[in-house]
């Protein structure tokens, strides 16, 4: 019996609230609790609290989709992966649940279109997307268990999404393969990260890669994270011929 059937309301809901059209429109199921999905579209920006005067606003949706998500995607390379390791398991899950794909696939759900707030739309940045569907998830999981909201992630997610071999050859931090390969290979380097000239109003920063006395690579972000990564993409690809197996660890 899952957690979701102690959960739900009572109450039944609504059929003529748009809420109730908008969710079956995604999901494809009838809602039961539409307090859930109220939730979901409601940013903390509103202010609202309930009788109890607790807050009404996706972010503990947020969280609980975020573990839901988790485990459904670490099911399901359990049983697609059966000859790989613990590590190797892990670092494709990572791929997978990383913050730009849920924001694409949050984006895809229109579900931002139905959020209510105070803060302009354009305001909220691209991560927006990505925390209404890992709140979508945990609303799912509660008002319909694990076993529907499992369908769901793989009918809106995996299934269309996820290309396990592809993946098997995407890197997700430059920066930490060139530095596990530099540190094998007893090479000296560093990463020289500066601020520069204003880029519109963002602050705007300049890495340099130095490997053996030498800048092999540089490129600029509009924050010290991004600039990194970019740098140690270009030198990646300056030594790539040399970079073979420890790819797939990273």
């Amino acid at each position: 019996m899952g957690m979701g059937r102690f959960l739900r309301s009572k109450k039944k809901p609504n059929t003529q609230d748009p809420l109730f059209t908008i969710v079956k429109e995604i999901t494809g199921l009838e809602p039961r609790d539409l307090s859930l999905y109220k939730r979901v579209f409601t940013h903390s920006s509103m202010e609202e609290t309930d009788e109890n005067g607790k807050k009404i606003n996706y972010e503990r949706l947020e969280f609980l989709g975020d573990s839901v998500i988790g485990v459904i995607v670490a099911t399901h390379l359990f049983h697609k992966m059966p000859q790989q390791d613990e590590g190797s398991l892990t670092l494709m899950r990572s791929k997978i649940v990383r913050r730009e794909f849920l924001n694409t696939i949050g984006e895809q759900l229109g579900l931002a279109a139905h959020l209510s707030s105070n803060v302009p739309h354009e305001k909220h940045g691209p991560n927006v997307h990505g925390n209404l569907f890992e709140a979508f998830v945990g609303a799912v999981y509660l008002d319909a268990g694990f076993d529907v909201c499992t369908q769901f992630v793989h009918a809106v997610m995996i299934t269309p999404h996820v290309d396990l071999q592809g993946l098997q050859n995407r890197v997700l931090s430059y920066k930490s393969l060139l530095v596990d390969w530099f540190q094998k290979n007893k090479l000296d380097y560093r990463f020289d990260i500066t601020s520069a000239a204003r880029d519109g109003e963002r602050n705007y920063y300049e890495a340099k890669l130095w490997v053996g006395g030498r800048i092999v690579a540089a490129a600029g972000g509009t924050n010290k994270k991004r600039a990194t990564e970019k740098v140690s993409k270009r030198g990646y690809y300056h030594y790539q011929h040399r970079i073979k197996s420890i790819k797939t660890k990273h």
